[in-house]
């Protein structure tokens, strides 16, 4: 039987790091000459969605993760009834986002998750990259492939949990479908280690669909122009921390590059507005790679900002978006990945002083090899589990 890959991934979400690793899942199997496509959400969204709204119902006394969740619907009615301008703008964003998505090799759009496998003669179902393993995705329990019969092969690959510690409640759930995932592999030591608690089982570390390629492979999905013709200092920052813009404010001071920022992507910070020389809206993921590759200084809370600053080989600086001992932390990937690299010197607080740190040289020689020595290994995990099937 011919070999058929159906990858259960984000690809649809308006988010750099969601769209950017299903575009490298995609991408490595495209590049091996393995058939794939990714598996259409366009029908099956009103039933994923049933099982988030049950999740999120048991969460309204989460004070924690209300509070996690409210910057995004306070931007949205900020933008409805107070700023209609910055609607327009991350309307011209979104849009951006949807012409990226017409890059995945989508599948026939199925009515239910049945209807999946039967009709899609996958051999092999891949869940990729990001954090779909987050509690809510697994009460929807579509990201935990528990829909793919037991003849299909089943991949997991470099999957995160998107936090250090499971809900007690939510165990059970999580052990029954980690142990029918034949090969897995997680993204973050956290990862490795939850499933070994879970389950009894080794799990793969592997590195972000995202790394599995160079800069010069990157280019295939950007143009050579730079966006921004003079210096500057890229900020993307999701979180909502003034210190760390002031941190980059700083560095314009130190340096007199202007600072280009992606402003409003999460939630409304009023000071992203007031610190920021440029702050475009025309990005989608193509323009976002550029925005990195062409900066002098990065400045980010992101994994895939600082994924993205490795590859191109950029002087940045990184911050926790939360604290570690916030329930809603996603720090643990980002630790996994500096300490991988020995750059964990790179993660700062937003209060330091800029001069010394700008001279702070990063060998990129050192971490080049490092990064090529993880992505051949992962690469490796990856061609395994295709080629052996169920094992």
């Amino acid at each position: 039987m011919d070999k058929k890959v159906g990858i259960v991934s984000c690809y649809f979400k308006h988010n750099y790091g969601s769209m950017l690793q299903a575009i490298a899942t995609q991408k490595i199997l495209d590049d091996w000459g393995i058939p794939n496509e990714t598996i259409n959400l366009e029908k099956l969204e009103q039933e994923i969605a049933k099982g988030k709204r049950k999740y999120y119902l048991s969460q309204i006394f989460n004070f924690s993760f209300i509070k996690a969740k409210l910057g995004m619907v306070k931007l949205k009615l900020y933008c409805k009834f107070a700023n209609g301008e910055l609607g327009r703008n991350i309307k011209m964003r979104d849009k951006k986002f949807e012409e990226f998505e017409k890059m995945f090799h989508l599948s026939k759009s199925y009515d239910t998750m049945k209807q999946i496998c039967e009709e899609g003669n996958y051999t092999d179902v891949l869940v990729g990259s990001d954090q779909l393993w987050l509690p809510v995705n697994i009460v929807a329990d579509y990201y935990t492939l528990n829909f793919v019969p037991e003849h299909v092969n089943k991949i997991s690959f470099a999957t995160s949990f998107g936090v250090s510690q499971i809900p007690e409640k939510y165990k059970d759930q999580y052990q029954k479908f980690l142990k029918r995932i034949e090969n897995l592999s997680v993204r973050e030591d956290a990862g490795v280690k939850l499933v070994k608690d879970l389950t009894g089982r080794e799990a793969k570390l592997v590195c972000d669909p995202t790394l599995l390629f160079d800069k010069e492979e990157w280019m295939s999905i950007q143009k050579e122009e730079r966006l921004i013709k003079e210096k500057y200092i890229f900020c993307y920052f999701l979180g909502k921390t003034v210190e760390y813009r002031k941190f980059a404010e700083r560095i314009k001071e130190k340096t007199g590059y202007k600072i280009v920022s992606l402003n409003h992507l999460d939630e409304y910070v009023k000071y992203s507005d007031k610190f920021a020389d440029e702050a475009p809206f025309d990005i989608g993921p193509s323009e976002f790679l550029n925005l990195i590759r062409n900066a002098e200084f990065v400045c980010t809370d992101s994994f895939h900002g600082t994924v993205f600053s490795l590859i191109n080989q950029k002087k940045f600086f990184v911050f926790r978006r939360y604290q570690n001992k916030s329930k809603v932390s996603t720090n643990s990937r980002l630790d996994s990945l500096l300490k991988i690299v020995n750059l964990s010197d790179r993660m700062l607080d937003g209060d330091e002083e800029v001069k010394d740190l700008l001279e702070k040289e990063i060998d990129y020689e050192v971490v080049s090899k490092k990064l090529g020595e993880f992505r051949e290994d992962s690469k490796a995990f990856l061609r395994g589990a295709l080629e052996n099937g169920k094992n």
